[in-house]
C-alpha cells in the first residue's frame, strides 16, 4: 500500500471527510498537493501534504505553489468576466470590433461569445511557435491572426486546449493596452490576496513545486490499454491524437505549439517558462489561490470586503452557453460558458449551476453559486485521465460533507 503522508493544515469540524479523501488520494499515486475549500466565503478546508521535489525530498509546504495548467483558463475567463462588469467588454460583440487584425482568413464574424464556448472554429494553431515565439506579444498575436477556421463559427464545439489562452490575452491586452497577467495581477490575484500568478515573478521561484509528468511505464500501462481497447472517452481521444485523424482536430489543439504541447509538459518546470503569460496553462498558484478566486464568484462576487464583479454578471455562469454530446477535441459530453467548464452531475459535485475550470493531471479551481461553495486542489504529478479521479475524488467528498 502506498505510504499516506503526515497531513499539514485545518479543516472546520463536518469537513473531516474531505480530510481523508485527500489523504486517500496519495494511496493512487498523489506526490505532492493542497487542497482547498471556501464555504458561505469561509475557509473550512486547507490543507497541504507530500513532496515538492522527490529527488531532494523538499516537502510541500503552506506556501508551496504548483503548475495550474488549464485552470489558468478560468483565471483568464475571470479577467474578461470583470472586464464585461466594468462595461470594456460585449461577450456578444465581434472580436473584431476590439482587435480589428483578427478578421483575417475568414474570422471577421466571429463574436467574443462563441471565441470564449469554444465555438469559434479555431481549436488550434498551425503556425510553429517556440520559447523565443511564446516571450512576444508580437510573435503570438501574429500566428494567431493568420490562423484560418477549422469550421464555420458556431456551428460545432471543440475545446481550445491551447488557442484559448492565446486568444484571451491578446484580446484582454487589446482592451485594457496591458497584458492580462497583469490585469489579473493588480484586479484579481492581489486585492483578494490570492497566491496565484499568470507569468511568476522570480523571487517566488523556490516555492514552485517540480512537476511530474506521466512516465514511460505509465504511459505504457495506461496509454496502451485505451489506445487499444478502451471505448472510453480517453481511449477515443489517445487513438484521435495518435493517429490524428477525424480532421486532425485533437493533435491540432494538444500539440501545437509542440514545445509547450502533451510532448512539451517537462518544459514546464523551466523558470523561463514560469515567467511566460501562457494564459491556456502556465498559471501557477497553490489550492488557496484557486478556491478564494472561485469564493467570490460563489459568494455574489465579493469576499473578504474586496468586489470582483457584481452579482448579475455571475447569474449567466451558471447557466449552459454551449453543450455537445461529443465535443469533437475531448471526444465527450461537454460544457461551457463564456470561458469557463461546465460539467455533467457526479464528475465534480451534483449541481449543474457549479462551474469552474479543471487543468491537466489533477487541478481544479471550482464553485456552486447555490451552495456558495468553492474548492481549490494543486498536485505536482499528473495522471493521464481526461477527468482527475484525484479531483473528483475530494470534490465529492466536500458535498458529501454538507
Amino acid at each position: 500500500m502506498a505510504h499516506i503522508p503526515t497531513i499539514h493544515g485545518t479543516v472546520a469540524p463536518g469537513f473531516e471527510p474531505a480530510r481523508r479523501a485527500f489523504a486517500e488520494n496519495f494511496k493512487h499515486g498523489e506526490v505532492g498537493a493542497s487542497f482547498a475549500v471556501y464555504r458561505r466565503g469561509e475557509l473550512v478546508v486547507d490543507l497541504w501534504a507530500g513532496l515538492a521535489n522527490i529527488e531532494k525530498r523538499t516537502p510541500w509546504e503552506r506556501d508551496t505553489i504548483g503548475i495550474l495548467f488549464s485552470s489558468t483558463k478560468g483565471l483568464a475567463s475571470t479577467v474578461l468576466l470583470r472586464l464585461h462588469d466594468q462595461g470594456k467588454l460585449d461577450y456578444d460583440a465581434r472580436v473584431t470590433d476590439y482587435w480589428p487584425e483578427f478578421g483575417q482568413n475568414g474570422k471577421e464574424s466571429v463574436t467574443v461569445r462563441q471565441l470564449l464556448c469554444h465555438r469559434s472554429g479555431l481549436t488550434g494553431i498551425e503556425t510553429p511557435l517556440d520559447l523565443d515565439d511564446l516571450e512576444r506579444a508580437d510573435k503570438k498575436a501574429q500566428a494567431i491572426e493568420r490562423q484560418r477556421l477549422f469550421w464555420s463559427p458556431g456551428s460545432q464545439q471543440g475545446y481550445n486546449a491551447i488557442t484559448y489562452g492565446l486568444y484571451a490575452a491578446e484580446l484582454a491586452r487589446r482592451i485594457t493596452g496591458e497584458p492580462l497577467s497583469e490585469t489579473f495581477r493588480k484586479e484579481v490575484a492581489e486585492p483578494l490576496g490570492a497566491d496565484l500568478h499568470i507569468g511568476l515573478d522570480p523571487k517566488h521561484d523556490h516555492r514552485v513545486a517540480t512537476l511530474y509528468p506521466a512516465g514511460r511505464r505509465e504511459k505504457l500501462r495506461t496509454l496502451v490499454p485505451n489506445v487499444l481497447l478502451s471505448r472510453s472517452p480517453e481511449g477515443k481521444t489517445y487513438r484521435r491524437y495518435i493517429a490524428n485523424y477525424d480532421g486532425g482536430f485533437v493533435r491540432k489543439a494538444f500539440g501545437h505549439p509542440e514545445v509547450l504541447g502533451i510532448s512539451g509538459a517537462n518544459n514546464f518546470n523551466l523558470p523561463r517558462v514560469h515567467r511566460m503569460e501562457l494564459a491556456w496553462g502556465g498559471g501557477i498558484g497553490n489550492a488557496r489561490g484557486l478556491a478564494k478566486v472561485y469564493a467570490a464568484l460563489a459568494n455574489g462576487g465579493t469576499l473578504d470586503g474586496h468586489t470582483l464583479v457584481k452579482p448579475e454578471v455571475i447569474e449567466p455562469l451558471t447557466k449552459r452557453d454551449s453543450w455537445a454530446d461529443r465535443d469533437r477535441v475531448l471526444n465527450r459530453p461537454q460544457g461551457f460558458t463564456l470561458g469557463y467548464v461546465k460539467e455533467n452531475p457526479g464528475i465534480f459535485g451534483p449541481n449543474t449551476r457549479a462551474f469552474g475550470h479543471p487543468g491537466a493531471g489533477g487541478v481544479l479551481g471550482w464553485c456552486d453559486p447555490d451552495a456558495n461553495l468553492s474548492i481549490g486542489y494543486v498536485m505536482n504529478k499528473m495522471h493521464l485521465n481526461l477527468r482527475s479521479p484525484r479531483a473528483m475524488r475530494v470534490a465529492n467528498a466536500v458535498y458529501d460533507c454538507l
